[in-house]
């Protein structure tokens, strides 16, 4: 009647083949919870950094740019078989979240040599060929030559003249500390978005691993459903026997027919969630639409033994990149601050050129001219005072999101610790529950085959069991997604997530 072992030896090992996305968590409340993780997420990894180029993250209920991507090729009539590290690279390569924060970097790359070059010397070159008349009369030349007998002598326009003029000019700020404070504030924030850079591929990996997880986990659905779809044919196959042979009443025959429908009906829907599933994790890692591929990775269970608390904590304030990005942002919000301040002080710059003038290039003469000069601002219309209490909000700001980020990163740390005891534990008992499940299906059925009872207590007894395989795939899916929610947390998901999957650290 049963495949018996199959279902049970199946989630045992692990076996989580993979051929069609999510239905894993069946109440709304968590089926909704999966799908705007991420974007909870990212909001939180990256949103200490408002004023930092960091990627744009949408809150739930829009779209975040980390769930799309820009898909990378065409699409082949061959099977592409698709590892879990494999997936990570693709993602890497080409998640929409991690393009716009390379772009970002790109901007912030810019600003930075915007602010370099008022520090850089300003060179210039420019041929000037000039041929034109002046007016005596409006430089008052009329009224000038009166006064020595010359008037009515002095014609009011000149005749045409011209000149030539190849002249080659150079200006270099000597002295501008406002000017040096803003390129510092510049590099600081180049240094944040590159920061928030790296955080945006943890993400990248973050979203990767849960669109995988969700969808072997989903595959392990399929074939346990599957299993169950068997289970209840065979029942319902027996139940019509006996109720030919005169040995059960109709209403056995019905009651497992029910059965039967509700595992088929669960099973289309399994198949329809994985399909979906495949779709999704296909957009986050930008496989080109219409791909077809296979998943060859596995979810065995591996236990991983938690390090202490304030070890993971000392290698999240090291490593976490969106916390080095908030400290970078500090840093040039207290350069800005500075650089407003300079607004009082002196500067000091020099200017010079050097060239041929003359009536044509042959007949011309090198001159050449330099200058230097001190500005010293006396009144600036109050501008200075506004720069400066701008900058001193922003520096506040600055420095309270990295206070928040830094307790965020405690509770993240914290917060996945205990995720990853309880969902170990859930583990434990999911699978004694497999267990209990599965001797309770056999025994129900031989009581059920000696005539004892009705089939009610297999078909509870199939409930019961497919309850437990459902609670196994869930504290499976949470125990693997645990693991890399910690990884991510330490800021080490790109390197080290394929080592805590396995058990290590």
């Amino acid at each position: 009647m049963k495949e018996k072992g199959r279902p049970a030896d199946f989630l045992y090992n692990g076996t989580f083949s993979a051929p069609e996305m999510p239905r894993l968590l069946p109440c709304p409340s968590r089926r909704f919870l999966a799908f705007t993780l991420l974007p909870l997420i990212a909001v939180a990894g990256l949103v200490a950094q408002n004023s930092a180029p960091a990627p744009s993250i949408s809150l739930p209920g829009s779209q975040s740019p980390f769930t799309g991507s820009e898909p990378e090729g065409k699409a082949t009539p061959e099977v592409l078989q698709l590892s879990f590290q494999e997936a990570i690279d693709r993602g890497l390569r080409n998640n929409l979240g991690l393009l716009l924060s390379g772009d970002q970097t790109i901007m912030a790359r810019g600003e930075r040599w915007k602010e370099l070059s008022n520090l850089l010397p300003n060179l210039s070159a420019r041929v000037q060929e000039d041929f034109q008349t002046q007016s005596l009369a409006a430089l008052g030349f009329q009224k000038l030559f009166p006064l020595f007998g010359l008037k009515g002598s002095v014609p009011p326009v000149t005749p045409a003249f011209n000149y030539f003029d190849a002249r080659a000019s150079a200006s270099q700020s000597l002295f501008n500390f406002r000017d040096l404070e803003k390129e510092r504030a510049a590099s600081e924030s180049l240094k944040s978005a590159q920061y928030s850079y790296k955080d945006a591929r943890e993400l990248v990996v973050l979203a990767v691993g849960n669109a995988y997880l969700l969808a072997i986990a989903t595959a392990a659905r399929i074939e346990t459903t599957d299993a169950q779809v068997k289970n209840a044919q065979a029942l319902y196959n027996k139940a019509i026997d006996q109720q030919k042979a005169g040995l059960s009443p109709a209403i056995d025959t019905l009651r497992s027919q029910v059965e039967l429908q509700t595992r088929q009906q669960q099973l289309i829907a399994a198949r329809n969630d994985f399909a979906k599933q495949k779709l999704s994790l296909g957009r986050v890692i930008g496989l080109p639409p219409g791909q077809e591929f296979l998943l060859t990775e596995k979810a065995p269970y591996q236990a991983l033994t938690p390090l202490p608390l304030e070890v993971y904590l000392q290698r999240a304030y090291a490593s976490r990149s969106d916390y080095q990005a908030a400290q970078a942002q500090v840093r040039a919000a207290e350069l800005s601050r500075r650089a407003a301040a300079a607004g009082h002080y002196p500067s000091l710059d020099v200017n010079a050129n050097y060239g041929d003038i003359g009536v044509t290039p042959a007949h011309s003469n090198g001159t050449w001219q330099v200058n230097g000069g001190l500005n010293i601002p006396i009144f600036a219309g109050g501008k200075v005072h506004s720069d400066v209490i701008e900058a001193d909000a922003q520096l506040k700001r600055a420095r309270s999101q990295l206070a928040d980020l830094r307790g965020r990163i405690d509770y993240e740390v914290r917060a996945a610790l205990l995720d990853l005891s309880s969902a170990a534990e859930q583990v434990e008992v999911a699978r004694s529950s497999v267990e209990l499940a599965e001797q309770t299906l056999t025994q129900s059925e031989d009581r059920f085959s000696a005539g004892v009872a009705d089939n009610l207590e297999v078909v509870q007894a199939q409930e019961s069991v497919a309850s437990a395989h459902e609670g196994y795939i869930q504290s499976l899916y949470a125990h693997n997604l645990a693991k890399i929610e910690l990884a991510r947390a330490i800021g080490d998901a790109e390197q080290g997530v394929k080592r805590y999957l396995r058990g290590e650290h």
